[in-house]
């Protein structure tokens, strides 16, 4: 019930105000997706042993002052979930014990040196390496089985462009469960060779 009470205040919040994403460059769109440019940036990651429910919990624990400083952060969007061993097409995300890491992204201000030390030590301190990703985004349902054919539409389209996907396919949430399935903005992400 209490992870209920969390995606609620979360998702309820990212609907009524403006929420930071990390920013991006885009260096060209297609019918089927976007070639982007990102930036580091700093995370905080934690893998589902227990599911999405218990990895959002302490991601949501951390942003809400369990860490070493006590501090509170600022919500930021997407949500993303990968796995931590390369995929090859056909294009398969299972959640659970499968090494799935969630992670939160911190607002811009934070650094690796900046950012409040995680109590938990199911929680990390990650620095996401910028470089070139193709992201396709789609609605609907952030489910296992959507994120899957919309990883595959990526990959196929890549593969027709001549383009090749060098890291695991990510899964990025921006809206929670309340929000109608028709608005809501999720996509898959892989880093290409740029």
């Amino acid at each position: 019930m209490r992870a209920v009470l969390f995606l609620f205040l979360f998702f309820w919040g990212t609907a009524v105000m403006a929420i930071e994403e990390p920013k991006y460059t885009v260096l060209r769109t297609t019918d089927l997706y976007e070639i982007r440019d990102y930036a580091d940036r700093v995370a905080v990651e934690t893998i589902q042993g227990d599911g999405e429910n218990g990895a959002f919990q302490r991601l949501f624990k951390y942003i809400s002052g369990a860490n070493v400083q006590s501090s509170k952060i600022a919500m930021t969007v997407p949500v993303t979930q990968s796995t931590k061993i390369a995929m090859t097409a056909p294009v398969t995300q299972s959640t659970g014990k499968d090494g799935t890491a969630m992670r939160f992204f911190l607002p811009a201000s934070y650094t690796m040196d900046t950012a409040p030390v995680p109590s938990d030590d199911r929680v990390k301190l990650v620095l996401v390496r910028g470089g070139i990703y193709a992201v396709h985004r789609y609605s609907g349902r952030s489910s296992v089985k959507n994120f899957n054919d919309a990883a595959q539409t990526l990959f196929d389209a890549l593969r027709r462009d001549g383009l090749t996907a060098v890291g695991v396919p990510i899964k990025a949430t921006y809206n929670g469960p309340f929000t109608p399935f028709f608005l809501r903005r999720n996509e898959a992400m892989v880093r290409i060779d740029g």
